[in-house]
């Protein structure tokens, strides 16, 4: 992948085949404990493509060792920790990561794009959980209610 590339949010959310995965952790597996840098990133990136949420968190656990121990991939290793976190729905966790991003790199269309991404999930998400929220306060008092009246009788 090139240094300067980056897939959109979209295609980072599109999941390769087992058969792919496969491959790259077969090499992973292979390498063991002498595991290339680039080898651990491809296998950690197949991971956060894919639609299982285990998959995703491994993903996320091998990223978070490549950001700490490697400098020279962090910008790669951000942009995909905040693809993981969005994708498990931690929403505050892809925000920290792709708001570093965008602190080096403003004018990223990928990260310009997640952000936009995000700031729609938390909106939906919360306005779900007003609604939830607010039908529960409205059962309360239903319910109240009826007590109170029942109370009088």
């Amino acid at each position: 992948m090139s240094k300067d590339i980056m897939p959109m949010a979209q295609e980072a959310e599109s999941p390769l085949s087992p058969a792919e995965v496969e491959v790259l952790r077969r090499q992973f597996v292979k390498e063991g404990e002498y595991v290339t840098v680039q080898t651990k990133f491809n296998y950690a990136w197949s991971l956060i493509r894919s639609a299982d949420r285990q998959q995703i968190v491994q993903g996320i656990q091998l990223l978070t060792e490549i950001f700490h121990d490697s400098p020279e991939r962090r910008r790669e290793c951000l942009y995909y920790l905040a693809i993981g976190y969005y994708k498990i729905g931690n929403y505050s966790e892809a925000r920290k990561f792709n708001q570093e991003l965008l602190k080096h790199e403003p004018r990223n269309d990928q990260a310009r794009d997640l952000d936009r991404r995000i700031d729609e999930k938390v909106s939906s998400e919360g306005a779900i959980g007003l609604a939830i929220v607010g039908g529960a306060v409205a059962v309360g008092a239903a319910l109240l209610t009826a007590i109170v009246k029942r109370a009088k009788q």
